[in-house]
């Protein structure tokens, strides 16, 4: 009887957790379109002509409280709670190392709310409350750095993106909680930078000064262009990518790589292929998130980034996401570079640029903390930093072997593209599968053979191959550097950036 219980328990839980999974979805998918839809306000009722500042924050942060609300319930305090901490140091404590203290605290927070996830609702690839904290945490974090090069340091010392965002001047509590949880941006992003959302609220940054041919006595004309063709194209977009991620990934499960039948009876072909095409459609989600999220604050009139040489304006000045580069990248730095675009900014902003030591390696291990604390988020890390190191090696070594014509360098790219996909795979489904064992398993299965590429790649390549000036390696110099490396270059050229 004891044991019926316990199982109608667990049944029970599991239906509870589903349910509210599903609910949680549907309210994301609402609060999104219902953004979409205010967001418009920015531009028309709310316009900086007509209304004060004050009131263009105030809308903000109350849409972004009521949608916080209705998406996550009493959990909402949590969005609110983490600023109001940090809000507190950063009016408390010296602007020498506030921002520091900033950083500790919404890590801290943060990292609470990552890990009662985890106990509670171990493995939940879903949307919940931490998506909102980990874009508020880069905003408020961003501010104190920015408060710090702006209040603490001298402009000597900073450089040009540092002086660019320097802050001079305490926040009052409504600009600083109105930025960060202005709603555009509230559920998925994109961050920004503080200077950059108050020129939204000024509406300085959607001026694009023009002086036209026929315009009389020279004068400048003040043009601000309309983002609806941006707006509609994105919205179509994130349909699409949510049709499918829908349609396709049930299909495709991640949880059959930790099946025996998958790990012990299939080849590594098999393995690379079933890995590329699931950790494509998860990605899929994440490009409708982002998309949506884009075309919010397009709507609101963020994220205008000037025109093009044909004058079409241009509204991806704040984009999470370069789907064509990701997916078509010849190489890992761009991949890496087309993928979570606003994170980037933030961790080159506040870790990259300001650390002379160790650099690449703080920046991933803030990345990983900032992200939680999976197993399968350190393995993608740690995989990340290892092979982006062997492929700036490789790139290095090789690539001006083949930059002679140009069929050898379409001959070279059309490789790189292929290993690039190859190892997104390898690297980057531990991200999503979470788990420490069944991620080593797979890797054991598949002989760790792209890990043992890279070590190859780092230490040995360099030494075997010489080398030499763009465009000036002959037929005859490729040829004999290759055959002298032959015996380790069908197994080390596919890890080149």
């Amino acid at each position: 009887m004891k044991i019926i219980c316990i199982s109608v328990y667990k049944y029970n839980l599991n239906v509870i957790l589903t349910v509210y999974r599903k609910c949680y979805e549907v309210n994301f998918v609402i609060s999104q379109f219902v953004a979409l839809l205010l967001a418009s306000l920015f531009r028309s009722v709310l316009h900086p002509s007509k209304t004060s500042a004050a009131t263009r924050h105030v809308f903000g942060l109350v849409v972004a409280l009521f949608i916080g609300y209705f998406c996550f319930g009493t959990q909402a305090i949590h969005l609110a709670a983490l600023p109001a901490a940090c809000y507190i140091v950063i009016r408390t404590q010296s602007p020498e190392i506030m921002q520091r203290m900033v950083l500790a605290v919404s890590l801290f927070y943060l990292s609470l709310i990552h890990l009662h996830r985890q106990i509670y609702d171990y493995g939940s690839y879903n949307l919940d409350i931490t998506g909102p904290l980990m874009v508020i945490t880069q905003k408020v974090t961003s501010l104190a750095f920015n408060l710090h090069d702006g209040l603490a340091r001298t402009q000597e010392e900073l450089s040009k993106s540092q002086k660019l965002y320097a802050v001079t001047k305490l926040p009052s509590a409504l600009e600083y909680f109105s930025f960060a949880l202005h709603f555009p941006s509230l559920m998925a992003g994109p961050s920004m930078f503080y200077k950059d959302y108050m020129d939204f609220i000024d509406g300085s940054n959607l001026k694009s000064p023009v002086m036209p041919d026929n315009a009389p006595d020279n004068r400048t004309i003040v043009i601000e262009p309309s983002p609806i063709r941006a707006v509609c194209k994105k919205a179509v977009l994130a349909v699409m990518c949510a049709a499918l991620f829908v349609k396709f990934l049930p299909m495709f499960p991640i949880s059959r790589v930790k099946e025996d039948d998958f790990v012990e009876n299939t080849s590594f072909t098999q393995k690379i292929l079933y890995l590329y095409i699931c950790t494509a459609l998860v990605r899929f989600k994440y490009y409708f998130a982002w998309t949506v999220a884009d075309a919010i604050c397009n709507n609101a009139g963020i994220g205008y980034n000037g025109v093009d040489e044909s004058g079409t304006p241009k509204w991806d000045k704040f984009t999470n996401v370069d789907i064509f580069k990701f997916e078509c990248a010849t190489n890992l730095r761009e991949s890496i570079e087309a993928w979570n675009l606003g994170t980037n900014r933030w961790l080159r902003m506040i870790v990259y640029e300001r650390v002379t030591k160790y650099s690449m390696i703080l920046t991933y291990s803030l990345s990983a903390i900032w992200h939680g604390f999976y197993p399968g988020y350190y393995i993608t890390f740690a995989n990340g930093a290892l092979f982006t190191y062997a492929s700036r090696v490789m790139r290095k070594t090789v690539r001006n072997y083949f930059l002679a014509n140009a069929e050898t360098k379409f001959f070279y790219d059309g490789v790189t593209f292929v290993v690039t996909r190859i190892l997104m795979a390898y690297m980057v489904f531990t991200f999503v599968l979470l788990e420490f064992w069944p991620c080593i398993r797979l890797y054991m299965h598949m002989y760790w053979c792209l890990h043992l590429c890279a070590l190859m790649a780092i230490f040995f390549v360099p030494k075997i191959i010489p080398k030499t000036v763009a465009g000036q390696a002959s037929k005859s110099s490729i040829a004999q550097a290759f055959v002298q490396a032959r015996p380790i270059t069908n197994g080390v050229t596919r890890h080149h950036d």
